[in-house]
């Protein structure tokens, strides 16, 4: 909120987390500066984050075969920092029908 000089609207699942005390009074104090918007209570098909993981499991398996904790973890991150370099497929992921209300 400190970086932007108009209101956030922050799209996030109903994960534990995202509904604690603490963050909910934290909202509270700057509702004026961010708000937030919950979907509903099992839709991977509409949250942009689980469209991204379904992108590293395709393409980490596909690539590779890690057999270990530390395998995977290495290719995992791997592939997220070839997307880091890719930032026009990652928007892509807001392109799709399901998730364009989060594009704007």
């Amino acid at each position: 909120i400190r970086q932007l000089d108009r209101k956030i609207h922050l799209i996030a699942d109903r994960h534990p987390v995202h509904r604690a005390r603490l963050l909910k009074d934290w909202l509270a104090r700057h509702h004026d500066r961010i708000e937030m918007h919950f979907l509903p209570g099992y839709c991977p098909e509409l949250n942009p984050v689980e469209l991204l993981n379904g992108d590293i499991k395709h393409h980490v398996t596909a690539t590779t075969s890690p057999r270990t904790k530390s395998e995977l973890a290495a290719a995992t991150r791997t592939h997220l920092r070839r997307r880091q370099n890719q930032p026009d497929h990652v928007r892509a992921l807001f392109g799709k029908e399901e998730v364009r209300y989060a594009a704007d």
